[in-house]
């Protein structure tokens, strides 16, 4: 079709220069007679072409926001929801690869400020301020050993050299009470350019009320528990970015971030507990009121980066350094009324922590290019990492008390190289990185000794890659990854309750993760499929440890897991017709998780499925409707097994003024349901129970965004910089 208008727009080009009568650069034609006068404006011909929107390289794939005529009028998330292996539900919960287990960047570098709270973040930012969004499905060497599968990179729209400034104001209220708001100016002056962002997200007590239930069978005794609980956490969280860039010169950069957050939650629950026999006499029952007044958590980073680019295309060098400071604090309460026959002799109990975690990091990172199709980068990074604890516990009614500290530090020294080659249709990459670690743990109080160890990790990574058409390619890659234990999964502190006692293991010690997968990609303008097998493979894997004894769990943590999984990512987006846009996107998977020393199993199929379809309307309305869930039975862990769900969700808006700078959305999750189910199962162990949870599904909101003012400049970041993620069990955010 285009070059049929091609072909017509310069065959009437043609025909007009043998017209004398045709009047200079104009559009009419005149044909005259002795008794007609005809005068005919011709229409305008319109060559129309759509830009690729999705690419594949060797490690990536990219999806060009700019290019996407809906990124005017929409958020980052809504974005997120069309880039393949990426899938968001109504609740804005995040998924890459079919997995949790990601991070993300912010102009190539880890932004930890985006990463803990990305739901609330990238659905208040406007997608007019990214150039495209990318995920990096193989990370190379350099980031290989952060114990994760894949990245999310988000990258800004270009800096530019304009004066000037520009923001974004968000709000969006729910008719479950809950507000969000955010803002972002960005404003340059000289060669200095400068970015602020704010926003706050509050939860009330009808969107956090939940209800659970659980029956339990403890396989010693036969002994049989029920229990119910319900409750609520509102509250509410403000977080900040703030990033500066300057251009020294055209070969040396400088750039800086500091950034955090802190929220705090007012946890409340009414639990019932009931204890029967077989025969079903009862043995004990009571009832619980907890109570978290004292629940909040706060988490800062600053980060400096200086890049030096060479006079050879291509090349540079890149310094940086990280420090983040993370505190938690949590005072639990609990009180126990309606006892009967109660085995405890506490009325209630108090419960203190205090957890810090500090770290800093040094990296330095060296790209060269070796002549065509050939790169090598090179680099090493330190990081010193101390993971402090203080737990005590007040058991009230009668003089027991338990105190615990406990310090932990961790030390890694790594290198890495990682060489890349591109030649026609071949693309080829490899790399190996070296870490050595050494941990040490401490109690101040004295009632453990001191002790450590020495660790040496060799991460290889390798990818090969094929472009079999223009649209077609075929790529097959293996990486590597470490998981090293937290703060939560190390501290020795015991956890009292009546029906459980838990607590850390100082001993574990970083588990491998090994992929192995192949990714067809077929990208068109109109269709874009993408299918990617893949295996997943590690032994020695942090794992609970469950127990029972007296009607009594116990747990704890130890390298035990051996976990394969088997999986199948699809990915589809169609337009049918200018105005309609259909996404597909599902990970199919087989897992199977083992505890060899006990004969422990679980395993199963389960499909992990987003389907949405986006419609232009008349009057500039833009109508999207999700529908997302689970479908079969996964395992989680070595004890659990989760079932299927479903969720759905509506939006309808239109953008106003000009540049379409205002945009209304009205959205419905769920409306035909007013709580959504989950439910799970016990399989393995010294007993077997079944849950089921509710939280409030059905909500209404009303979002409203204004983009103001006119620089198109971000703020700079260098190519390279530092992120560690390699750390399961430690202090997080609690969503």
């Amino acid at each position: 079709m285009r070059h049929t208008k091609i072909v017509f727009l310069s065959l009437l080009l043609a025909a007009r220069v043998g017209i004398t009568t045709a009047q200079a650069q104009s559009d009419s034609t005149s044909v005259q007679n002795d008794s007609i006068t005809w005068n005919k404006e011709l229409d305008g011909v319109v060559i129309k072409a759509q830009k690729q929107l999705i690419k594949q390289e060797i490690d990536r794939i990219a999806y060009d926001v700019q290019a996407d005529e809906e990124s005017k009028t929409q958020t980052v998330m809504d974005m997120l929801r069309k880039v393949p292996m990426v899938t968001v539900d109504g609740q804005d919960n995040i998924l890459v690869k079919g997995n949790s287990n990601f991070k993300i960047y912010k102009n190539g570098h880890y932004d930890p400020n985006l990463s803990k709270n990305a739901k609330e973040v990238l659905k208040a930012m406007s997608a007019s301020m990214v150039k495209r969004i990318e995920v990096i499905t193989d990370p190379g060497a350099r980031e290989d050993a952060e114990g994760v599968d894949a990245i999310l990179n988000i990258v800004m729209v270009d800096g530019s050299k304009m004066q000037g400034m520009t923001g974004v104001v968000s709000a969006t209220y729910t008719s479950l009470n809950h507000p969000n708001f955010y803002t972002s100016l960005t404003g340059q002056m000289g060669k200095l350019l400068m970015s602020v962002d704010y926003g706050y997200g509050g939860m009330s007590n009808r969107e956090t009320e939940g209800q659970s239930e659980t029956d339990r069978t403890y396989l010693d005794t036969g002994n049989r528990m029920l229990s119910h609980s319900e409750g609520t956490n509102p509250g509410g969280i403000h977080y900040t970015n703030l990033n500066a860039s300057y251009d020294i010169d055209s070969l040396n950069l400088l750039s800086a971030s500091f950034g955090g957050y802190f929220y705090k939650l007012n946890v409340q629950s009414d639990n019932w507990t009931t204890l029967s026999a077989s025969s079903e006499q009862l043995i004990y029952r009571y009832a619980n009121h907890c109570w978290m007044p004292g629940y909040n958590h706060h988490s800062w980073n600053g980060q400096f980066d200086f890049e030096h680019k060479t006079r050879r295309k291509g090349e540079r060098l890149t310094l940086s350094l990280m420090l983040a400071l993370t505190r938690q604090h949590t005072d639990q309460e609990n009180i126990y009324t309606e006892q009967q026959n109660v085995s405890f002799p506490y009325t209630g109990n108090l419960m203190t922590e205090r957890e810090r975690f500090t770290e800093y990091t040094l990296q330095a990172d060296w790209l060269r290019p070796l002549g065509k199709g050939h790169q090598l980068e090179v680099g090493t990074k330190y990081i010193d990492r101390n993971n402090n604890s203080q737990n005590t516990q007040e058991f009230y009614g009668t003089d027991m008390m338990t105190s615990d500290e406990f310090r932990h530090t961790t030390r890694v020294l790594a290198a890495y190289a990682d060489y890349i080659y591109n030649h026609e249709k071949w693309s080829a990459r490899a790399g190996l990185r070296y870490e050595y670690s050494f941990m040490q743990g401490s109690y101040p109080d004295g009632s453990h000794e001191s002790f450590n160890k020495h660790l040496v990790d060799w991460v290889p990574q390798a990818t090969l890659k094929y472009q079999l058409t223009d649209a077609q390619s075929l790529k097959l890659n293996y990486t590597t990854s470490i998981n090293r234990p937290g703060i939560s999964y190390l501290n020795p502190a015991v956890v009292t309750s009546p029906v459980f006692v838990q607590q850390g293991n100082p001993q574990l010690s970083s588990s491998h993760t090994q992929r192995i997968s192949l990714i067809y990609s077929y990208i068109l303008p109109q269709l874009t499929l993408q299918i990617a097998p893949a295996f997943n493979f590690s032994s020695g894997g942090i794992s609970s440890v469950q127990t029972a004894k007296d009607d009594i769990r116990y747990f704890t943590y130890d390298n035990i897991l051996r976990y394969r999984r088997f999986s199948i990512e699809q990915y589809v987006q169609w337009k049918p017709f200018d105005a309609t846009t259909l996404v597909i996107n599902n990970n199919l998977r087989y897992e199977h998780n083992e505890n060899p020393n006990l004969g422990y199993r679980t395993f199963g199929w389960s499909d992990n499925y987003y389907v949405d379809l986006s419609q232009q309307l008349p009057w500039k309305l833009r109508l999207n409707v999700s529908v997302y869930g689970k479908i079969g039975h996964s395992p989680s862990g070595i004890y659990y097994m989760q079932y299927s769900y479903y969720d759905y969700y509506a939006s309808l808006q239109r953008s106003f003024l000009k540049d379409d700078r205002l945009t209304v959305r009205l959205g419905a999750n769920t409306p035909f349901n007013k709580y959504m189910t989950s439910e799970a199962e016990t399989v393995n162990g010294d007993y077997r129970d079944y849950q089921i949870y509710w939280n409030r599904g059905r909500s209404f909101s009303l979002s409203v965004t204004w983009r103001f003012g006119s620089l198109k400049a971000s703020v700079k970041k260098t190519e390279r910089s530092i992120d560690n993620d390699d750390v399961v069990g430690g202090i997080t955010k609690g969503q």
